[in-house]
């Protein structure tokens, strides 16, 4: 039993043409709803990473709604693991539910490693992505980070040197946002995790205006 002040997560089904993924939603009250995009598959990435834990966790404790989920063909979805263009229909599938789910015109996304180049891709394709975070971002150039048109957030470990940090760092001012860097963090947070969670937590009260 669910008592008051505790938040539920339940398992949920994502549609996507013919085939249904695997999600995992967090109910909330608060705007904007976060939809968390797992590593790539071709980095044996999932929902189920320790990072995408933390994240709807510290939303979820905030009063956020979250959904995070896995690329068909991975987990327990079905289909078979796409390139860009199929990632980016899971991702705008994923999107759509969680818009219906949480009655919200606009959501945050946020992404793990590799899931920065369907993020970035989905923000380029829908103004209802009003905040993007990208953790540990990787496979994508510090430039794109630029073009960012949204409240963008970008959250490195300071020994991941994946991409450069001068470069990410002009990248991210250029777009008017902010680099949160996590002390004695690699790109997989071994160490100090729970501090990427208050961070995001953090930047959506800066989006929700509280």
């Amino acid at each position: 039993m669910v008592q008051k002040g505790q938040f539920l997560e339940r398992a949920t089904l994502v549609p996507v043409g013919s085939e249904v993924m695997e999600g995992t939603a967090h109910r909330g009250t608060r705007a904007p709803p976060l939809l968390v995009i797992p590593p790539r598959p071709d980095e044996g990435g999932g929902m189920d990473h320790v990072i995408a834990a933390e994240l709807v966790w510290a939303a979820a404790n905030a009063g956020f709604p979250t959904l995070r989920f896995n690329h068909r063909g991975v987990g327990a979805s079905q289909g078979e693991r796409g390139r860009d263009l199929e990632l980016l229909a899971d991702a705008e599938a994923a999107m759509q539910l969680l818009l219906e789910n949480a009655g919200s015109s606009a959501l945050a996304v946020a992404s793990l490693h590799g899931g920065a180049q369907v993020a970035l891709a989905l923000q380029a394709k829908y103004p209802a992505v009003g905040g993007l975070c990208l953790v540990a971002p990787a496979m994508v150039a510090p430039e794109a980070l630029s073009r960012v048109t949204c409240p963008l957030l970008v959250v490195q470990g300071e020994e991941d040197s994946r991409l450069p940090r001068a470069a990410v760092s002009a990248a991210v001012a250029r777009a008017g946002g902010n680099l949160e860097v996590i002390d004695d963090a690699g790109p997989t947070f071994q160490r100090n995790l729970p501090q990427v969670g208050r961070a995001v937590a953090a930047w959506l009260q800066r989006l929700s205006g509280g």
